[in-house]
């Protein structure tokens, strides 16, 4: 199958570099961008380049949408007549629907919606998917094992979309927040701030690690790191003062209904 990328940003690239890495013959992937300096450089590595999104559709059997969600609706209209029901379309932005895809091409065509993160860029990412009812099983596995070659895929109903973008697609930025929140303090302490982050990334890694392999809950690995009256319980019981849970879930629900927003403004 020929694969198509309409946008070269940050996401088709890691897509790319995950079918480069799976061994995908780079001849069978395409992209189209309005910067002809991101064209020059996959130009250079092999990949195909088409002149047009148009010529691009026509040429491609999976054609990924890896545009911004505001650019979706410019972009499906200007495809439409090259849209038919043999090609199946990947919607990747935030609160793009299947059936706003659909309804921007006036075609019942397949769509599959995935939500991946930017961690793809180095082979940890964590795609959720979910496919429209006329997607093919075979264009379906090679839609997912796009995606499963740079990190971890689960299968969600559409109703679910916009709900996970708060659980992998925006999240990496909570952590990364917390991060720059847990440097900040240790360098106001004295302690260097290189070192402190080299000591946080290896608790993301071993803890992340932790909830992965361990067997046990968050409840239960938090109660193994605390001790009554220790340093650990003073820590949290800060956190739990200051609403922490709640913080993260008032959070989360403020990306589901910007998710939601999105497609009425496409």
């Amino acid at each position: 199958m020929k694969i198509g990328f309409i946008g070269a940003g940050n996401m088709a690239t890691a897509i790319i570099g995950g079918l480069v890495r799976a061994d995908f013959n780079k001849k069978d992937i395409y992209v189209y961008d309005l910067f002809e300096e991101k064209l020059n450089a996959f130009s250079q590595t092999g990949i195909s380049i088409s002149p047009s999104s148009k010529e691009l559709t026509k040429e491609a059997d999976i054609i990924v949408v890896a545009v911004k969600p505001q650019q979706y609706s410019q972009v499906l209209e200007e495809i439409s007549e090259a849209a038919d029901f043999n090609k199946t379309f990947v919607s990747i932005a935030a609160g793009i629907t299947v059936e706003f895809v659909r309804r921007k091409l006036q075609k019942d065509v397949p769509v599959v919606r995935v939500m991946p993160n930017t961690p793809l860029l180095l082979g940890k990412g964590a795609t959720a998917i979910s496919p429209s009812e006329n997607v093919a099983d075979e264009v379906f596995e090679v839609v997912k094992g796009m995606f499963e070659s740079s990190g971890v895929v689960e299968i969600l109903p559409e109703s679910l979309m916009n709900a996970v973008i708060s659980v992998n697609g925006s999240s990496p930025a909570y952590i990364y927040l917390f991060a720059k929140a847990v440097c900040d303090s240790a360098e106001a302490q004295g302690i260097d701030r290189d070192v402190a982050m080299k000591l946080f990334t290896s608790v993301l890694e071993g803890s992340a690690e932790m909830l992965r392999s361990s067997g046990d809950d968050p409840d239960t690995l938090i109660q193994k790191v605390s001790s009554k009256g220790g340093t650990t319980i003073a820590a949290l019981e800060r956190f739990y003062e200051n609403g922490f849970c709640r913080t993260v879930d008032e959070a989360m629900r403020a990306c589901t209904k910007r998710a939601e927003e999105l497609a009425s403004e496409a």
